[in-house]
């Protein structure tokens, strides 16, 4: 038995139309142990991950839940939260670049009509691309004007999840004369987009994350998805749960990266030794203290497993009632959901923090690559604050007040 497991799930009807949820669950385990090999050399290593992409490109796991036009055969759409839970047990810098991958390729259906949102899928899917940027407001706002030919994108996004390796971005913009905020989708090959790997952080080095740069790049209809407004009278209820469906990934992100680290420490307390103490080795399974250590961070773990999974059956049962779905209902599922980020934040920060620890002085080794699970859970905690979730949770439970729309970073 693992620290936790993946999040469980119906089989979808539409298994029947493809490769189920089984299959690719299966495919992404065989992923993550292909990344976990050169995991900790690939870290130090801090290269733009080109070739971990091509990987997940390979495996199929960027193209595998796209439906293709109206039709949505294949696994359940929200198998990707197990898929990204699985590589980010694995390398959590990949888990995060794929859900964000995830997220903003399925963007197109909250924020688009359906015409385009399946022309935008199903050549997203035909050409195999990797999806990268964040809708998260900024300042200065990147800024939409209109010119003598449309519309022109202006401006300066900082730190953005797989800019260095995108095929598309989908950003947040500004229009000018109106102040409305769009989502807009942008070829990153285009005319005055300048991509900057300027960013130099201590963890998440391999999200692909950087800067970008938008000099009078042309955007054409086609190329704005809709408004991302909190304005009730813009955002209908099910286009509210973009926000929890986008921040779920980061919960299972932060799943993957506890349960990982548990488990390589878990693999050392079992096989290694440490010198001096050869009759009772500092980490073996048969100290009573590493044993207490590990039950309270498994019941941590999978007491967040748990939150999540009742957080993903919520936002399936919002995915299901599609446009039927209440304001105080899509309320009640972004609570869930910022309950179980928090819960999975605290797990991972805990793990990550205890596990080498337990290990004892040999986790210091930059062999065994102990610090990167912590590297990589405190920057993604630094961007995603889990004191945003809590506050947004503790106002809800006092006053009523649903959670802002706040997609993730």
């Amino acid at each position: 038995m693992g620290p936790a497991s993946a999040p469980p799930g119906s089989t979808s009807p539409s298994d029947r139309t493809g490769p189920g949820r089984a299959h690719w669950l299966r495919v992404a385990r065989e992923a993550a142990d292909d990344l976990a090999t050169d995991a900790v050399t690939r870290e130090q290593a801090g290269k733009a991950p080109f070739d971990e992409v091509s990987r997940l490109r390979e495996a199929g796991l960027l193209t595998c839940l796209m439906p293709t036009g109206s039709q949505e055969g294949g696994p359940d759409r929200l198998t990707a939260y197990a898929v990204v839970r699985e590589i980010a047990a694995a390398d959590g810098a990949i888990g995060q670049l794929l859900g964000s991958h995830y997220f903003l390729s399925w963007s197109a259906r909250f924020f688009a009509g359906p015409a385009l949102a399946a022309q935008i899928e199903e050549r997203s899917a035909a050409e195999e691309w990797c999806w990268g940027g964040g809708f998260a407001r900024q300042e200065p706002a990147l800024m939409l004007t209109r010119a003598s030919k449309g519309l022109v994108l202006n401006g300066r996004q900082s730190y953005t999840t797989g800019v260095l390796v995108a095929d598309r971005l989908a950003v947040r913009a500004m229009r000018q004369d109106t102040g409305e905020p769009l989502a807009v989708v942008v070829d990153p090959t285009r005319r005055g987009v300048v991509i900057d790997g300027d960013t130099d952080p201590f963890g998440q080095r391999l999200a692909a994350g950087g800067s970008v740069e938008f000099d009078d790049v042309r955007v054409g209809a086609e190329d704005v998805l809709g408004s991302l407004s909190a304005d009730e009278d813009l955002l209908a209820p099910r286009a509210a749960l973009a926000a929890p469906v986008g921040r779920l990934f980061s919960a299972q992100v932060l799943l993957g990266m506890a349960e990982g680290v548990l488990a390589e420490a878990r693999e050392y307390s079992r096989t290694g030794h440490a010198p001096g103490h050869p009759a009772w080795p500092a980490g073996t399974p048969h100290d009573p203290q590493v044993q207490t250590a590990y039950g309270e961070l498994t019941v941590l773990t999978r007491s967040a497993s748990a939150l999540t999974d009742q957080a993903l059956e919520a936002v399936r049962g919002g995915l299901e009632r599609g446009e039927e779905l209440t304001y105080d209902e899509s309320a009640d599922i972004s609570a869930l959901v910022a309950m179980a980020e928090t819960a999975a934040a605290r797990a991972a920060q805990e793990s990550t923090t205890r596990a080498p620890e337990i290990v004892g002085a040999r986790s210091t080794s930059a062999r065994l690559g102990f610090d990167r699970f912590w590297r990589n859970t405190r920057t993604h905690t630094l961007y995603e604050p889990v004191t945003h979730r809590l506050r947004d949770v503790g106002h809800y439970f006092l006053n009523g007040a649903p959670p802002p729309f706040v997609l993730p970073a």
